[in-house]
């Protein structure tokens, strides 16, 4: 052994909860004993003594608005990384996607390539996620959403409701969702409900449902209990993202019991083999009317099993995280003072 603690303090670079079911608040309950989880600040991130830092959308830690505090927090990554050298901590990713979703300043490379290079261990949520070259790691999938998003009986599903949720990006291909609306059988339509990231994205969905009657939308961030109604009305989620890496809306989907059309990827047929037939529809290329017709189809074509999403339960979840956090640390302890796992050029 390399003097690993009974217990870990492990700091997740995740702001605390706020009310609503997000994945930090599954990470927080799903910690088994032995696992003390923390959420993120500055404060404590440099000054608190922890285990483990769990990282999470690494962008998030240098991203603002503001130039100077941009500048202000690639100076506190580089404080941060001292410190975890110093005191030891292992530090720990979940790959959430291959590359952020919005491009960053030039700087923000640099600083998080650093982190990267200090990275002892590597989650996984498939087994489609490319990590460096030689670093350990752990593919633990994302949990699903069964029981968690609403208490008591949601509503039934309506013929011909398409919907599209979520954060409102441009990589998401709302826009071309829209699009494709007067192209489909009159017996179709489609709600639009989440927050814009883009204001691009939202006029443009505004302007779509001020031209067609079977565009609605509501464009704000909705609480868990509207949320679920709102999928349980729909016969078929539709999420034309651009690239289809990892989708929590995806098992948000499945875990109230409505098919979903995506874009075929390694990731989404292992989960339409996951979960069973019927419940993830593929489509190749850009999205088209035939595409969603087909998927309404088969969505109409009969009964079927409940989606299977035994893999995904927190429990489960927890217990691999507190795994991967001991072998973390063991590495990190095993290591020589200072030096990193991961070595510049490696992946």
């Amino acid at each position: 052994m390399t003097g690993v603690p009974d217990v870990l303090v492990v700091l997740h670079t995740l702001r605390a909860p706020d009310g609503t079911t997000r994945y930090v608040d599954h990470m927080l309950e799903s910690a088994p004993t032995g696992v003390e989880p923390w959420t993120f600040s500055w404060r404590r991130a440099l000054l608190a003594r922890y285990d483990v830092l769990h990282v999470h959308w690494p962008e998030t830690l240098v991203r603002h608005p503001s130039r100077p505090l941009r500048a202000a927090r690639y100076g506190l990554l580089l404080l941060l990384l001292r410190r975890l050298r110093a005191r030891r901590v292992a530090v720990l990713r979940t790959v959430h996607n291959q590359q952020p979703h919005e491009s960053g300043h030039r700087w923000e490379g640099r600083a998080l390539r650093r982190l990267d290079e200090r990275t002892d261990f590597w989650i996984t949520l498939n087994d489609s996620t490319d990590v460096p070259a030689g670093a350990a790691a752990m593919t633990i999938p994302h949990g699903h959403y069964v029981g968690r998003l609403a208490d008591g009986e949601l509503p039934a599903a309506e013929h011909g409701r398409l919907l599209f949720f979520g954060l409102l990006r441009r990589y998401k291909g709302v826009e071309r969702l829209v699009d494709l609306v007067p192209d489909l059988p009159d017996d179709l339509t489609l709600r639009v409900v989440g927050k814009p990231v883009d204001a691009t994205v939202a006029d443009r969905v505004r302007d779509a449902a001020r031209r067609s009657d079977r565009v609605t939308a509501n464009l704000a961030f909705v609480p868990d209990d509207e949320l679920a109604a709102e999928v349980s009305r729909a016969e078929l989620v539709v999420l034309p993202y651009e690239e289809m890496f990892n989708s929590g809306a995806v098992l948000v989907a499945l875990s109230l019991r409505r098919p979903v059309l995506v874009p075929c990827s390694p990731t989404t047929r292992a989960l339409g083999t996951e979960v069973g037939p019927g419940w993830v529809h593929l489509y190749d290329g850009e999205l088209q009317p035939d595409d969603v017709v087909r998927a309404v189809a088969a969505t109409r074509a009969g009964e079927r099993p409940p989606p299977d999403l035994t893999a995904r339960s927190w429990a489960d979840v927890g217990r691999r995280h507190a795994v991967a956090y001991r072998r973390a640390l063991e590495l990190r302890r095993a290591t020589p003072r200072g030096a990193s796992l991961v070595r510049d050029g490696d992946g």
